[in-house]
């Protein structure tokens, strides 16, 4: 469990990451992390700039500690996002950053569990995989019906393929927390 100073460090070390990082390519050390930010754990770290989203990255199997997988999305989400160009020491300044620490993943056995804004979905049908974080289905009001089409969407599989009985489906919360949240 992460406590409110756990969530305030995490965001203010994954600031000052993009900005080392951006003004001369090091990535700061973590001074004295928590016990909860040594825990390792799945993470995604988004960038928003005002309403629009300008990278998202995560780690959903955790091989380090929690801080690190931090440092390393909020660095891929700022640089690597294929859906965007990289983002610039001018953004800076405007850039808000969010954080999602994942739940371990749970297999659902009946669609009926699935409780939107409440829970993530993580699809995968042979080497298809998609993932949609729990705040995605709030922001766009979906049902469970169009959260699940959405997830395999974002799997390359078609809509209807969470009825598919090789279709894998799992769910999973997440701790979120921003800039905005934590100032």
């Amino acid at each position: 469990m992460l406590t409110d100073s756990d969530k305030s460090r995490l965001l203010k070390l994954a600031r000052i990451t993009l900005e080392a990082y951006l003004a001369d390519g090091t990535s700061p050390a973590c001074s004295a992390p928590s016990a909860g930010m040594l825990e390792p754990k799945g993470a995604f770290v988004s960038l928003h700039l005002g309403e629009e989203l300008r990278g998202c990255i995560g780690q959903l199997f955790p091989d380090r500690e929690l801080y690190r997988i931090v440092q390393y999305c909020t660095l891929s989400a700022a640089l690597e996002d294929s859906r965007f160009l990289p983002v610039t020491r001018d953004e800076l300044a405007e850039l808000e950053i969010e954080i999602s620490v994942l739940t371990p993943f749970v297999r659902v056995r009946d669609i009926e569990e699935i409780a939107v804004g409440k829970h993530g979905l993580y699809v995968v049908q042979g080497g298809f995989r998609g993932l949609l974080l729990p705040q995605v289905a709030t922001q766009y009001r979906w049902d469970r019906i169009t959260f699940l089409e959405q997830t395999c969407r974002k799997a390359g599989l078609p809509e209807t393929a969470y009825q598919d009985r090789r279709t894998i489906i799992h769910t999973f919360e997440a701790d979120v927390f921003s800039e905005s949240t934590f100032p």
